[in-house]
């Protein structure tokens, strides 16, 4: 009898490399050494085997190695999949995952951490009002639902002096043009900044970003570096992205963030330990949130360092966005002259996470968010009727099909973004599973076929992708 290798392993030189999501007992258990035997017999496959091959083999054998009854089908459309019993993880949005005896994905068996993974930035929802700047705190602000209602938030209940910062890409929605434009009406306690890079620059950046990604999503590390040295020059203390919970929990399950990332930040005990060894080698000792910026602009200005070099949690994400960077360097002078001159007077803005399901009540339900910012911000819905997971940019379905494409034939070890934020959104109630289901046939690009929106991105590019 024929065994085969198992459906989402791949031979990689001399590891079995997994492309899904393990049950909770195997979660992050993807790569496994072979030793020059079992590779040679792997790539035969598939084929019968001795009962010496066999002795070879056996730590394979019935998982990754298995009889051709045993092989798992993949599903071609969203009709044909399986879904969590729990959430609306299926093994169409996510090829490869496994579920277990009762039918739960690996995001419902390991739900106790969902409230323990907040964010690999430390944690601030309450922020003082600043005693030498005109500012007391800057937000990346797209005019999306998740910004929007943290410019909410920071202006109309704190009240702070908030710098709200634009970074106006070809692809921003009428929505989220419409919602910004409204909010400066609405909201008096606000400065509204926008930068926009040249199309010639642009062009050079998402070209080489396509090359490597498939797609042009720069976002927001390009903001980063565009607002850096505004942050810097303004003297602003602190400053929060629009990232809601389900796009930090995303980030352990794709094997970016360990869970030590998510203590570390909010630790104090880590924090004191590193101010004692920055006091006795006689450099300043950092405030919460510094350290996080210093080595997020630092990634964006130079790569990563030696230790995430060296580490198995990647972001090829970010490090696709570095290298398309470089391919204009002159938008980096700026950038690292502003880190540099932060570092030595000590005036690091100092990068944090405020909790979305926190100051909303416990629950960062969407369509409560929604309405709560339609009313005080005049924030204006997309087009289509039931998205919420992505709400500014007229391409993020590209992003998603891109990155669904390259997870689905096995060109990419990450899985989609969206396919893990719409999961745990469901698990944990921003959005019904109905709904979620709704958006997933509706709005997201989880397609097999080219969509629609990616002759947007052909067209800008003006290249036959």
């Amino acid at each position: 009898m024929k065994y085969y290798l198992q459906t989402r392993w791949q031979l990689e030189n001399n590891k079995l490399e997994y492309y899904g999501l393990r049950n909770k007992k195997n979660l992050f258990k993807n790569s496994l050494k072979l030793t020059e035997n079992q590779v040679k017999i792997v790539k035969e496959l598939p084929k019968e085997l001795t009962n010496q091959e066999i002795r070879k083999v056996r730590r394979l054998i019935n998982t990754q190695i298995v009889k051709k009854a045993a092989l798992k089908t993949i599903p071609t459309s969203i009709e044909e999949a399986r879904f969590c019993q729990g959430c609306v993880a299926n093994d169409f949005i996510i090829p490869g995952i496994e579920f277990d005896e009762k039918g739960f994905c690996p995001l419902c068996q390991t739900a106790d951490l969902h409230d323990k993974l907040i964010s690999v930035l430390p944690v601030k929802n309450i922020i003082s009002r600043a005693e030498n700047s005109d500012f007391d705190i800057g937000l990346f602000y797209t005019g999306g639902k998740d910004s929007t209602y943290l410019l909410y938030y920071l202006s109309k209940v704190l009240k702070l002096r908030v710098i709200a910062m634009t970074w106006e890409i070809p692809f921003m929605s009428k929505s989220a043009k419409s919602s910004i434009e409204n909010a400066k009406r609405k909201l008096d306690n606000v400065k509204f900044v926008t930068k926009k890079t040249s199309d010639e620059e642009l062009r050079k950046i998402y070209k080489k970003l396509y090359l490597l990604n498939e797609n042009t999503c720069a976002c927001p590390s390009l903001a980063y570096l565009l607002f850096y040295p505004l942050l810097v020059k303004y003297k602003v203390p602190y400053f929060v992205g629009g990232n809601e919970p389900v796009q930090m929990l995303g980030l352990y399950y794709n094997g970016m963030a360990p869970k030590i990332a998510y203590r570390f930040s909010n630790s104090k005990l880590a924090h004191f330990l590193i101010n004692v060894g920055r006091v006795i080698t006689f450099r300043r000792p950092y405030k919460s949130g510094q350290l996080h910026t210093i080595m997020t602009m630092k990634q964006l200005a130079y790569g990563d360092n030696w230790l995430k070099r060296i580490s198995s949690y990647k972001n090829e994400l970010i490090e696709n966005v570095v290298l398309a960077i470089n391919e204009v360097p002159e938008l980096l002078i700026p950038f690292k002259k502003a880190i540099k001159e932060s570092i030595k007077t000590g005036k690091i803005p100092r990068f944090i996470h405020i909790d979305l399901a926190f100051i909303a009540g416990g629950n960062y339900h969407w369509e409560t968010i929604k309405d709560l910012i339609i009313e005080e911000c005049g924030w204006v819905a997309p087009e289509k009727i039931n998205q919420g997971l992505h709400t500014s940019c007229t391409i993020e379905s590209c992003k998603e099909y891109s990155q669904f494409q390259r997870f689905y034939y096995q060109r990419s070890k990450m899985i989609p973004f969206s396919s893990l934020e719409i999961a745990l959104a469901s698990k944990t109630k921003s959005i019904t599973k109905e709904e979620a289901i709704k958006e997933l046939k509706e709005v997201l690009g989880f397609s097999l076929t080219e969509i629609k929106e990616c002759q947007i991105m052909k067209d800008y590019l003006r290249i036959s992708l």
